[in-house]
């Protein structure tokens, strides 16, 4: 049963961030469970105070040229009228609009879950920017009818629970929500729409998405949460951002804060995206006696290869963009491939754009990037641009067969979809990548059939069974779990003479091929330079200047429509 509101009036008024890490200190050490509803409006109204109203003119004229945070302000005081006057609102909404007597049985039923969440869907304004920052709490909802796909998902989950519901939970892929409810916690039921599509699915089970392979359901490997992980998901879906290049110290304290709270309690294990974020802000500021990022990111990944089959595909990006942003590229390469072995897990739809645009900036700008930087200091024989091997990255064989993994799990992820993923754009990158890499690495690595073609896409993992032994190895070890660098190692090292040969594997759209990578200890020449500053690829970082660029398109005027109000003129 839900916390009752009342037992935490004493921790009022909340003015700093101690006091409001002391409050969820009790709701998530208390013996009921954390009222969703409550702790949604709390965190909104102090996103709201820190974020959306802050003057545009304090921040510039603390932020300098725009790309500094700006100066700490005092922490705003949040009073208990503030919160329970939205908390009631929002109860009364929802009491008064379901009668829970109209709906027999211990436990929810698809018909309950779908009119609450039409009570909630019905209640939003019927034009407004659904991939704006800052809508994802129910104080959006309260005071201004706006939630975004996560929003939804969580306030019909919060309102749930406020009905006696206990048995309906949210579940998390890497960029989709939705709602599992019944006796056994295995029924589930589409609540929200999910990036621009406008298809309303409201009440339908996701069964039709698991038959498609898409990688918004993960295969079935989302996260299925209890209310302390709801309690993560809300907490990991805090935006900070003031504007596109500033955000607000004070929030990103408060959420960095309260993920490592959750961190102790060990509730992020199984939530492999939560621990990237957490990665992500101890690397733009590292906490005193905490695990650095590069620890965290690797938990990400062992997280998402003990409980989810090694089916999330971000763990690996930013793991890939850690090592890209400090100069680690083989690393870097090496991940990527790893997030394309996962990737290829799926048939590719018109809804994955969100992973589509990540695996497009990675082989159309940060692949050429690095082989651009890398040829540049070969050409010029300055600075320090090796390998961890002792190679350049141009002439590291073992990088070449990186990229060639990175590449065929895209064309696999491809292969038997209803969309095609490349185009002459991706050709074009894929020929000049090719040719930055010098004749040596490219020769060295020798590529032969080893199986028969298989019978076609339909059955991906299937299709592999026989062919994926020794590369699954290397991709469910995850980085920081085996001490080489080697793609899929298979065998012992042969020593001929001068060259050793070390037998490796990577895996095409359909066949099995060997990589024979040689070293034949030729003289590298003068050791170059370091290279310079690579540019950042934050994933999570681009999805807020994308939500802040919607915001700035509004007012231009180009509104979005609801799902399911397309034939509404009207506007709020």
């Amino acid at each position: 049963m839900a916390a009752n509101i009342s037992d935490f009036k004493q921790y009022f008024p909340l003015k700093t961030v101690e006091a409001v890490l002391d409050l969820c200190r009790k709701i998530l050490t208390g013996n009921s469970e954390p009222n969703l509803a409550f702790l949604s409006i709390l965190l909104g109204v102090i996103e709201n105070r820190l974020t959306c109203n802050r003057s545009a003119t304090a921040v510039n004229k603390n932020s300098g040229a725009g790309t500094s945070p700006p100066q700490q302000l005092p922490f705003p005081t949040i009073t208990y009228t503030t919160v329970e006057s939205l908390f009631t609102k929002f109860e009364s909404q929802i009491k008064g609009s379901v009668d829970v007597t109209k709906y027999d049985g211990k436990y929810a039923s698809r018909e309950f879950v779908k009119k609450v969440s039409d009570v909630i869907w019905g209640s939003l304004a019927r034009t407004y920017y659904k991939d704006k920052a800052h809508l994802q709490t129910l104080y959006s909802y309260l005071t201004g009818n706006c939630l975004d796909c996560f929003g939804v998902a969580f306030g019909v989950v919060a309102a749930c629970q406020l009905l006696g519901a206990n048995d309906t939970h949210l579940t998390l892929s890497e960029d989709h929500a939705w709602v599992t409810f019944g006796e056994k916690g295995d029924e589930t039921a589409e609540v929200t729409w999910h990036g621009r599509a406008t298809e309303d699915k409201r009440g339908e089970p996701i069964s039709a998405g698991l038959a498609e392979r898409s990688w918004i359901y993960l295969n079935g490997e989302a996260v299925l949460c209890n209310r302390h992980l709801e309690v993560s998901a809300l907490v990991a879906a805090i935006n900070p951002s003031i504007t596109t290049t500033v955000d607000s110290r004070e929030m990103s304290d408060l959420q960095q804060e309260l993920l490592w709270m959750l961190y102790d309690h060990s509730y992020l294990k199984r939530y492999p995206i939560a621990l990237g974020i957490l990665g992500d802000m101890e690397e733009i500021k590292p906490t005193a006696s905490r695990l650095p990022a590069r620890r965290i990111y690797e938990e990400s990944i062992r997280s998402a290869q003990t409980y989810h089959k090694n089916m999330h595909v971000y763990p690996y990006t930013y793991l890939a963009g850690h090592c890209f942003r400090q100069g680690l590229y083989k690393e870097a390469m090496k991940n990527w491939a790893n997030a394309a072995n996962v990737i290829r897990k799926y048939n590719y739809t018109r809804e994955d754009e969100e992973v589509y645009n990540e695996f497009r900036e990675i082989a159309n700008e940060s692949i050429p990037y690095i082989l651009k930087t890398s040829s540049a200091a070969l050409a010029s024989r300055k600075g320090d641009l090796k390998a961890s091997a002792g190679l350049y990255i141009i002439d590291d064989p073992e990088c070449y067969a990186y990229f060639l993994q990175f590449y065929d799990g895209i064309c696999e992820w491809e292969e038997g979809s209803p969309t095609p993923v490349l185009h002459i754009t991706w050709a074009q990158h894929l020929v000049h990548s090719v040719g930055k890499f010098l004749p040596p690495a490219r020769t060295t690595v020798k590529i032969t059939v080893d199986v028969a073609e298989s019978n076609g896409g339909e059955n991906k993992e299937n299709k592999h069974d026989g062919a994926v032994s020794s590369r699954k190895a290397e991709s469910d070890a995850g980085v920081g779990t085996r001490s080489d660098d080697t793609l899929d190692q298979e065998g012992e090292s042969k020593t001929k003479g001068k060259k050793q040969v070390v037998e490796k594997e990577i895996l095409t759209r359909s066949k099995r091929l060997r990589v024979d990578s040689v070293d034949n200890d030729k003289t590298r020449g003068e050791e170059p330079g370091a290279p310079p500053t690579p540019v950042s690829t934050n994933p999570e970082k681009k999805k807020v200047e994308s939500k802040q660029k919607d915001e700035a398109d509004s007012e231009s005027g180009n509104m979005d429509l609801l799902p399911g109000m397309e034939g509404n003129d009207s506007t709020d």
